[in-house]
């Protein structure tokens, strides 16, 4: 136990601050704790508060008389209603529960008085520093804009940001049925509702409603010009349907109602007027629920000397799933339980830091590819109901194709139906035609380097390397990168299509793939490593120069990859424009004859061609530089002369980087602009990948957490994308292809960690069918192996 942390001072009194005082008191009775509140006991925003079952089993194992309580106040469901075009869709088995704000507020006041704290109402905290030479450990629980965190901003550093969409909160005076979320395709643009109930009673209920928009979508309907009962007005015409008519109710109103029927305990009462400041200034509440855009908050430390950040001072996750008092709450159960486990203020401090940082990074990727989806909900309207329905339910992909099977079976087979899914078929597993070829399922062997070759001619290796995926059951298996010519290599490792050997070494391998796994289909990717060549391989050091035998790299422009490591590149002329043109012409004739079934001009990742095309990289003010347009030229007149050598039955694939992860790189728009300049010059699906342009790119690692990127160029420009990047399982294929996100699923690692990934995603799904055939000497093994009994079967008569 700490017993040093004797005096605390809480700075917010929001559920975290208070249900971190609650804990800390019950820990230990002797401990003075006092909590800040600027407010009144019952000012607030956001109505209703959605807590998890994990957070709910937290609280009862720590303090089971606020269980209790919370158990009396709750309003539960199950379903989530979809609504749009004048149709609603419901997915159910979800298991909801919420209640008031002001409810839980006020069950969290009559704990705090019970146990001893002392609570001030309408009372400016001192600053952390002042309280932190007074307390043995200051809780900064001060919300986003948290005054702690700005002050001291230099020690923990935020990332503040702000996002697309404004937003408000609103009530309605009646209890929903359902988790709703409702569409309104409007003359300005697209809005949409986010409501769910929090009060409900035989006579009465009152749902939380959120009503949000592109700032474009707000601004052009003239809310910016409204004030809060206004917007109210409007927002209720927008969504009558929804509302059955009825008003949506201001902050301020709901307020007003609440404080007439709510108490505080008079122990806590007494303890906040004995210390409010006579002209303490009361914080609106209407003003805490006016127009507001998100913001994501991220800080690389929680913790300062005595001073520690919980709840949306530390981290904000944005609404759109519900975790913001959930993280609150676990983060004060975490500090908890750390000071009672560890020897001392600063170890305790860390040890929190440390279990709560992966959560917290988890719930915020989560949150930002919700937030993603709804900024971006323009592009998917036009999507079929059920595949839009099930691409909302998805969009954080927490939830997936697999755990909406257990929770709604029937919905979720409605929607494998819609999609064209045969009874018992996984979505992953139907085909997909591309000009004359059609791949028998979804799954794609992701090009990755090897490093093995000789003078860019492959070997043995990569005839078992390819060849053994292609035996595991992958739709399409892609080459390496594959060189253009010897200057175009990334390492002397890498493969080329510069030579006849070359040709006929890859011949090689394409005849094992289509005699040996018939109907399976094999891709050549072509490139030219850039300004990224002449590095080691990359166990030996990842683009690092060589230490001897360098050859000159070329690029659209002079600046080396690593300024100061990196050799730098002479800038292309036109000469030799024309000369690489040919060069990757050549290349596509070699992958022609050497049998390929599909190729993919590699536009991606800093190399080449992915130099022209992002503005960091391409600085010329020629024809070649500029504008987007201009700097698509080059990759586009190297895609006509491929285009021009490769088969007209055979199709034409380009992996791009849709954002290079860096200030003044390659947006968004401009990513849509590139996918749809090389659809209209022919290419027949999008490979779409991020960054690796730059060497200080700063990537927003997670679990398919570039298919936001593919799913934008996929509703914008309606071209099959294939999408890349931490996709690992089965289910989140399913996921990703049913929700419309993208066509294809290229996977590396997992195909690293096991050759026959296919196979054994079929047999674990229980399929059997033409999409996935086991290869003859490989049938016995399509079932898993069996293992050895691990239990024995327990008692079941009781003694006499």
């Amino acid at each position: 136990m700490t017993a040093a942390v004797r005096r605390i001072a809480v700075i917010g009194g929001g559920p975290g601050g208070l249900y971190a005082a609650a804990l800390l008191k019950r820990l230990d009775p002797e401990r003075e704790i006092t909590v800040w509140e600027r407010g009144a006991p019952d000012a607030t925003f956001g109505f209703g508060v959605v807590l998890s079952d994990e957070t709910l089993g937290g609280i009862a194992h720590a303090d089971p008389a606020v269980h209790a309580a919370l158990q009396d106040a709750f309003v539960r469901w199950d379903d989530i209603d979809i609504v749009h075009r004048g149709r609603t869709l419901t997915s159910g088995g979800h298991g909801f529960a919420a209640l008031g704000r002001v409810a839980l507020l006020r069950i969290l006041h009559e704990r705090c008085a019970r146990l001893g704290v002392r609570l001030r109402f309408r009372a400016e905290a001192p600053p952390a520093a002042e309280l932190a030479a007074a307390h043995d450990l200051v809780i900064a629980a001060d919300g986003v804009h948290s005054r702690t965190r700005q002050t001291h901003a230099d020690i923990f550093r935020p990332t503040v940001t702000t996002h697309r969409c404004r937003y408000i909160w609103l009530a309605a005076d009646r209890a929903f049925d359902a988790f709703r979320f409702e569409i309104a395709e409007t003359d300005h643009g697209v809005m949409q509702l986010h409501g769910y109930p929090y009060e409900r009673s035989a006579t009465a209920g009152r749902s939380t409603v959120i009503v949000e928009m592109r700032e474009e979508v707000w601004r052009a309907a003239g809310f910016a010009g409204l004030d809060e009962r206004a917007s109210a007005d409007r927002c209720a015409a927008v969504f009558a349907d929804a509302l059955g008519g009825r008003p949506l109710l201001s902050t301020a109103e709901v307020a007003s109602v609440t404080s007439s029927t709510s108490t505080v305990s008079s122990a806590s009462a007494a303890s906040a007027a004995s210390s409010r400041p006579a002209a303490s200034p009361t914080p609106g509440a209407a003003r805490a629920s006016a127009w507001t855009a998100f913001r994501t908050v991220v800080t690389e430390r929680w913790s300062h000397g005595r001073t520690v950040l919980i709840g949306d001072a530390a981290h904000t996750a944005h609404f759109s799933i519900g975790s913001g008092t959930k993280l609150a709450m676990e983060d004060a159960l975490a500090l908890a339980a750390c000071l009672e486990e560890e020897r001392d203020l600063p170890a305790a401090l860390a040890a929190y830091e440390r279990e709560r940082r992966p959560v917290v990074a988890s719930t915020q990727r989560a949150a930002l590819a919700s937030l993603r989806w709804f900024e971006e909900l323009a592009t998917h309207t036009g999507r079929p109901p059920r595949q839009f329905a099930f691409g909302l339910l998805t969009r954080s992909r927490r939830v997936t194709h697999g755990n909406l099977r257990l929770r709604d079976p029937g919905f979720t087979r409605s929607v494998e139906d819609e999609f064209g899914c045969p009874p018992g078929t996984p979505p992953m597993f139907t085909p997909l035609r591309l000009r004359a070829l059609t791949l028998r399922n979804r799954v794609v062997v992701s090009p990755m380097d090897m490093y093995v070759a000789r003078d860019g001619v492959p070997g043995d290796f990569h005839l078992v390397h390819l060849g053994s995926r292609a035996l595991g059951g992958a739709g399409l298996v892609m080459t390496e990168m594959v060189c253009v010519s010897p200057e175009g290599r990334i390492t002397p490792g890498c493969t080329g299509l510069y030579t006849r050997e070359q040709g006929d070494a890859w011949r090689r391998v394409t005849d094992f793939v289509h005699a040996s796994a018939p109907g399976t289909a094999i891709g050549v990717q072509l490139g030219h490593a850039g300004r990224k060549g002449s590095t080691r391989l990359m166990w030996e050091g990842m683009d690092e120069p060589l230490p001897t035998g360098n050859w000159p790299l070329v690029a659209a422009s002079p600046l080396p990859y690593r300024p100061g490591v990196s050799q730098v590149p002479h800038q292309l002329d036109r000469r030799q424009l024309a000369e690489l043109r040919e060069r990757f012409a050549a290349a596509a004739r070699r992958a022609r004859r050497s049998g390929f079934d599909l190729l993919e001009l590699h536009c991606a990742h800093g190399y080449l061609l992915s130099g022209f095309l992002s503005p960091l990289t391409n600085r010329r003010t020629d024809a070649y530089g500029g504008s987007p347009e201009r700097r698509l030229r080059f990759p586009l007149e190297v895609f006509d002369a491929v285009r021009a050598q490769w088969p007209e039955d055979r199709p034409m694939t380009v992996r791009i980087s849709a954002t290079d992860w860096a200030p003044g790189g390659t947006t968004p728009e401009e990513a849509v602009g590139i996918a749809r300049a090389f659809a209209e010059h022919g290419a027949d699906a999008i490979d779409v990948s991020t960054g690796q342009v730059v060497a200080d790119e700063r990537p927003e690692f997670g679990r398919s957490y570039q298919t936001p990127y593919a799913e934008l160029i996929r509703s914008t420009v309606s071209v099959p994308v294939i999408a890349v990047g931490a996709i690992s399982s089965w289910d989140d294929v399913n996921s990703l292809i049913l929700a419309g996100r993208a066509d294809l699923c290229a996977l590396g690692r997992p195909h690293l960690y096991d050759p026959h990934w296919t196979l054994h995603a079929a047999a674990e799904q229980g399929y059997s069918g033409p999409a996935v055939p086991w290869p003859a000497p490989y049938r016995a093994g399509s079932r898993p192996p069996p293992t050895g009994r691990t239990a024995a079967p327990g008692p079941r008569l009781a003694p006499r």
